[in-house]
C-alpha cells in the first residue's frame, strides 16, 4: 500500500483504518487517473484521513468543519444533487446499516446513477456482526456508560446483507468480500472509550505505521464484522483528455 495512506494518522482513529484500508485498494485498482470521487455519510473527515486528492463528502449533517481536502455538501444520500455519471467513483462506508430498510436500496441506485466507474459500498452484515454489537451496547449498560451514538443506530434495524443489490442492470457487476474480525472490532470499540488507549494507537499509527498495517490485515479473518461490496461498471468511456 502506498506510503501516503499514513499520513495523515495523527488524528485517524483506529476503526476508520481498518473501514478504509481495503476501500484505498480498490480506489488505487479502479481510479488510477485520480478522478473526482463521492464520499456518502462521510462526516467532517470520511476519505480525508487517508486520501489526499479532492473529493466531494456528502452528509445530512457536519458536527465538525470538514478536513480538507474534502468538498462538503449537506443532502440526502437518497436523493442525491448531482447528474449521471458526476463522479468516477462513489464510496458508501458504514453507511447503508444507518438507513432504515425501505430506503437502502434507493441509495445504492443513486451512488449508481451518479458513478462513471465503480461504487463501494462496507457494511457490517451477518449475525455474528449483530451479535457482537448487541453484546458490546450490552456491557456498557453494565458498565454504565453511555453507547455510541452509531452503536444505538444500529441496532434499530437488521443489518443489510448481499441481497440488497440483487437485480442491478446488467451493465454492472459485482463482487463482495468480508472485512474485520467481530472480537478484533468489538475490542476496538471498547477501546474508544479508553483515552490512554486511544492515545497508544494514534501513537503506534504515527511511529510505526507498517505494524498498524499489518495487524489489521491479521484482523481480516473469521468470523467477520463487515461486508464490501464492489459494484464496476463493465464498459466505461474513456476519460477526456487534460487540456
Amino acid at each position: 500500500m502506498r506510503k501516503w495512506v499514513f499520513r495523515l494518522f495523527p488524528f485517524v482513529l483506529l476503526d476508520w483504518a481498518v473501514r478504509y484500508f481495503p476501500i484505498l485498494k480498490i480506489i488505487e485498482k479502479h481510479n488510477p487517473p485520480r478522478g473526482l470521487l463521492l464520499d456518502l455519510g462521510s462526516g467532517p473527515v470520511g476519505l480525508a484521513a487517508f486520501y489526499r486528492e479532492k473529493f466531494v463528502g456528502c452528509d445530512v449533517l457536519f458536527p465538525n468543519p470538514p478536513r480538507p481536502p474534502m468538498l462538503p455538501l449537506r443532502c440526502s444520500g437518497v436523493k442525491l444533487p448531482f447528474a449521471d455519471g458526476a463522479f468516477q467513483g462513489v464510496i458508501a462506508s458504514d453507511v447503508l446499516e444507518h438507513v432504515p430498510p425501505q430506503f437502502r436500496r434507493a441509495l445504492v441506485d443513486e451512488a449508481l446513477r451518479v458513478a462513471q466507474r465503480f461504487a463501494v459500498f462496507g457494511f457490517p452484515s451477518g449475525a455474528d456482526a449483530m451479535e457482537s454489537d448487541r453484546s458490546l451496547f450490552r456491557d456498557f449498560e453494565k458498565r454504565g456508560i453511555p453507547a455510541f451514538d452509531w452503536l444505538q443506530e444500529h441496532l434499530l434495524h437488521p443489518y443489510p446483507d448481499r441481497a440488497l443489490f440483487d437485480g442491478l442492470p446488467a451493465e454492472w457487476s459485482i463482487e463482495s468480500f468480508r472485512n474485520e474480525n467481530v472480537k478484533f472490532h468489538a475490542w476496538m470499540s471498547r477501546s474508544e472509550t479508553s483515552k490512554v488507549v486511544k492515545g497508544i494507537t494514534r501513537l503506534s499509527m504515527v511511529l510505526a505505521p507498517g505494524l498498524v498495517a499489518a495487524m489489521l490485515r491479521r484482523a481480516d479473518r473469521p468470523p467477520y464484522y463487515r461486508l464490501v461490496v464492489v459494484v464496476t461498471r463493465k464498459s466505461v468511456s474513456p476519460l477526456p483528455k487534460a487540456a
